[in-house]
C-alpha cells in the first residue's frame, strides 16, 4: 500500500494486486489487533533495533523515517499516541483505522486496487547487460539482462513499466502470506536466504511449564545460554504456556539469536527477583520466614511469588512441602534463593509460522539496490519489506521498515519508468 501510494504520486497509473479480498488482512491483526505502527526513537535506535543488514535499510530510513510516516498517518485522518519504549498506536487501539488512512490515500492517490488477484509470475524479456548499482561501496555489477514487462494473472497479462514485490514472508499463512514473492524472485535467479519463523515463542521440555499456563511475570530477568556462553539477556515480561513461553522478552530472545542456534538446546534462566542479589534475596526469604515458622513451607511463599507459581517452586526447591518453616535449615533456604534466581528451561525449539509475528531470512540484499530497492539483476522489478531479508526486534521496527522501503520502492519504480514512458504503468 505504501509502495502504490509512493508511485501514484508521481502522475503514473499504478495498481495495486491483493489475492485477499480486502486489503490490510495482516496489517490487521498486527500487536494484537492494536497495530503497534512505528517507533517514536530516533534513528539511532532504529537501527540499534534492526537484527539483519541493518545498513541495507541507510536510504530507505533516512528517505523516510519515522517522523514522515507519523505525518503520513496524521495527514490521512489518523491519530496516534506514544506508549511505554516509544511504541507508536492508533489513538482509538484500533488496526481497523491504519488500514483505513491508507485506503483514503490510496484513494486520493488514484491507485486502481484489484481484489482476489492473484498475480501467477512475473513476465520479463532479454534488454541485454542490466548494469545495476553495487552495495554500499557504489560498484557496479552486470547481470545478464531482463526487464520486467508486466505480471500474469490467470489467462491475463498486465503490461507495466516497473513491478514492485511486497508479498510479505510466510509468518500468519493464514492472512495470504504465500511465500509467493521468493518463487517469483527464485524464478528471475535472485539468491533467497532460507525462511524460518522469528519473534516467536519458545517451546520447552521440562513438564512443570503447563501447570504454569496463562501466568504472566513483570520485572523479570532472562539469559539465553549456550552451555557457558551467554547469547542473551534482557528484563521485562513474560508469559507462560502450554508449550513453553511467549511475552516480549521471548519473542525479542527469538529474534535475535540465529535459528541455527535454538536447535542446539540452548537453556532460558528466568532470574524471578533481578532487583536483589542473591544475599538480599536471602535475607528477604529469611525475614518471611521468621514471621512463619510454624507454617508448613508449602504456604509460606505468597507474599513472595504469584500464587501459581508456588507449587511448582516448592517442587523444584527439594524442601519438603509439610516440613515447618521454622525448621528449614538454611542451606535449604539459600537453595531456595538461588532456584528463584536461575530457575531454568531447556529451549526445545520455537513455535511455527502460525504464531510468528515475522519472516526472518528473505531475498538476498545482495542482489537488491540499497538505494532504490530496485533488483541488481532485473531491471524494473523492485522489492520491499518483509519479503527481504531484513527484520527487526518487537517495538515497531518492522512496520517502520516496511513503511520506509514500501515508500523508496514506489518512488524509485516511478522515476525508473519516467525514464522510458512518462505515464508508464507501475
Amino acid at each position: 500500500m505504501m509502495a502504490a501510494y509512493a508511485a501514484a504520486q508521481f502522475g503514473h497509473r499504478v495498481t495495486l494486486l491483493e489475492q485477499n479480498e480486502k486489503l490490510g488482512k495482516k496489517l490487521f491483526i498486527t500487536g494484537k489487533g492494536r497495530c503497534n505502527l512505528t517507533n517514536a526513537g530516533d534513528l539511532d535506535n532504529l537501527f540499534a533495533n534492526i537484527v539483519s543488514n541493518p545498513k541495507f535499510l541507510y536510504s530507505a530510513f533516512h528517505g523516510f523515517d519515522n517522523r514522515q510516516t507519523l505525518d503520513f498517518f496524521d495527514t490521512y485522518g489518523l491519530r496516534t499516541k506514544v506508549e511505554r519504549g516509544n511504541r507508536v498506536f492508533p489513538a482509538s487501539d484500533h488496526s481497523s483505522d491504519v488500514i483505513a488512512a491508507l485506503k483514503r490515500a490510496l484513494a486520493q492517490a488514484g491507485v486502481e486496487i484489484l481484489l482476489n488477484t492473484r498475480a501467477e509470475r512475473i513476465l520479463y524479456e532479454s534488454c541485454g547487460d542490466f548494469s545495476g548499482d553495487g552495495e554500499e561501496s557504489g560498484a557496479k555489477t552486470k547481470t545478464a539482462g531482463l526487464r520486467v514487462t508486466g505480471v500474469q494473472i490467470g489467462g491475463t497479462r498486465m503490461s507495466a513499466e516497473s513491478v514492485i514485490i511486497a508479498t510479505g514472508g510466510r509468518s500468519y499463512p493464514s492472512t495470504g502470506a504465500t511465500g509467493d514473492g521468493y518463487r517469483f524472485a527464485e524464478e528471475s535467479g535472485h539468491q533467497i536466504v532460507p525462511q524460518t519463523p522469528s519473534l516467536v515463542p519458545f517451546e520447552t521440555r521440562e513438564p512443570w511449564v503447563g501447570e504454569l499456563q496463562g501466568l504472566s511475570l513483570k520485572n523479570t530477568a532472562i539469559t539465553v545460554y549456550s552451555g557457558r556462553k551467554k547469547l542473551y539477556e534482557d528484563f521485562g515480561e513474560m508469559l507462560f504456556t502450554h508449550f513453553g513461553v511467549s511475552g516480549p522478552m521471548i519473542l525479542s530472545a527469538s529474534g535475535s539469536i540465529p535459528a541455527k542456534r535454538l536447535a542446539e538446546g540452548l537453556l532460558l534462566v528466568i532470574d524471578l527477583k533481578p532487583a536483589l542479589d542473591i544475599e538480599q534475596l536471602d535475607q528477604r526469604i529469611r525475614k518471611d520466614f521468621d514471621g512463619l515458622k510454624n507454617k508448613q513451607f508449602k504456604n509460606s511463599l505468597g507474599q513472595l511469588l504469584p500464587s501459581k507459581l508456588v507449587p511448582v517452586i516448592v517442587r523444584l526447591s527439594g524442601i519438603d512441602p509439610d516440613k515447618r518453616v521454622g525448621d528449614v535449615t538454611r542451606e535449604e533456604r539459600r537453595g531456595l534463593a538461588e532456584l528463584l534466581k536461575h530457575l531454568t528451561l531447556t529451549i526445545a525449539g520455537t513455535r511455527d509460522w502460525n504464531e510468528a509475528i515475522i519472516t526472518k531470512g528473505g531475498i538476498s540484499v545482495k542482489e537488491v539496490n540499497p538505494s532504490t530497492m530496485e533488483s541488481k539483476r532485473v531491471k524494473g522489478l523492485y522489492f520491499c519489506g518483509e519479503v527481504l531479508d531484513v527484520d527487526a526486534l518487537t517495538g515497531g521496527y518492522n512496520l517502520q521498515i516496511a513503511w520506509s522501503t514500501g515508500h523508496l520502492a514506489g518512488a524509485s519504480a516511478a522515476a525508473g519508468a519516467d525514464k522510458s514512458d512518462q505515464k508508464g504503468g507501475i
